[in-house]
């Protein structure tokens, strides 16, 4: 896509959204609305690349709050959605499964609803669109196959604080803009307590590992992080038999 850097970024991403629908030879967009900030902008934004869009909200134990930011967002988007309580669903999976900790039961929660995600695009010929930024795509703070499985991923070269200045041009509530954010793995569940510190203190050292200065207790973890999750990024390593 040819970039007309006079456009917002709003209209940039709009505009190759509508691209991905063409190139693809599907018909919209499905993703799951989870009333945080981040799924409350890619609501707006395939909500402007096509009338075929459709959310899903997904609650498993989840925060009532929660499940009405979610609602207010399809609201002021206009946008269509459903609701799945998956609660039950997984209950019985635990019941049946060895024994875990809250970090597997958590990534089995994230898988559960991608699962339901990829059903309704099938059904409808849409793709899924993710809705991970660049601070967590980096960091690698994603469930493989789970929130980070996806066909587009609008914000994914998007820090946090930007996506939080979008979504204010967008109109987006102030109370979701401001929420603390959260995977929703458990109740309680915050990213800034899993990762040790808040978000804007990473999208400013993310910036100096990229320009090569990793100096201080923050930056140390995270380029750990960066490291350790590199697999998650990666397609998955294919065996060669004809080896050159």
């Amino acid at each position: 896509m040819k970039i007309d850097m006079s456009e917002s970024k709003i209209e940039l991403i709009v505009k190759w959204l509508k691209e991905q629908i063409s190139t693809s030879g599907t018909a919209g967009y499905v993703l799951g609305l989870s009333g945080g900030v981040d799924s409350a902008v890619c609501a707006g934004l395939i909500r402007k690349a096509t009338s075929n869009a459709l959310a899903l909200i997904l609650p498993i134990e989840s925060d009532p709050a929660d499940i009405t930011d979610a609602q207010s967002v399809a609201s002021v988007f206009n946008l269509k959605y459903e609701y799945i309580d998956l609660t039950q669903i997984y209950d019985n999976l635990i019941k049946i499964l060895p024994d875990s900790n809250r970090v597997v039961q958590g990534n089995l929660k994230a898988r559960l609803r991608m699962i339901l995600l990829y059903y309704y695009a099938n059904i409808n010929n849409l793709l899924v669109c993710g809705t991970g930024n660049k601070t967590e795509l980096l960091l690698g703070y994603f469930t493989k196959y789970g929130d980070g499985a996806s066909d587009v991923l609008p914000l994914g070269d998007l820090y946090k604080y930007q996506v939080r200045e979008i979504a204010g041009e967008m109109g987006i509530p102030e109370r979701i803009i401001k929420k603390i954010p959260s995977a929703g793995l458990w109740l309680g569940q915050t990213d800034e307590a899993e990762i040790g510190y808040n978000y804007a203190e990473i999208d400013k050292t993310l910036d100096q590992i990229a320009q090569g200065k990793i100096e201080g207790d923050c930056a140390k973890k995270l380029k750990q992080m960066i490291d350790r999750n590199e697999h998650k990024r990666k397609p998955t390593k294919i065996f060669s038999v004809n080896k050159s």
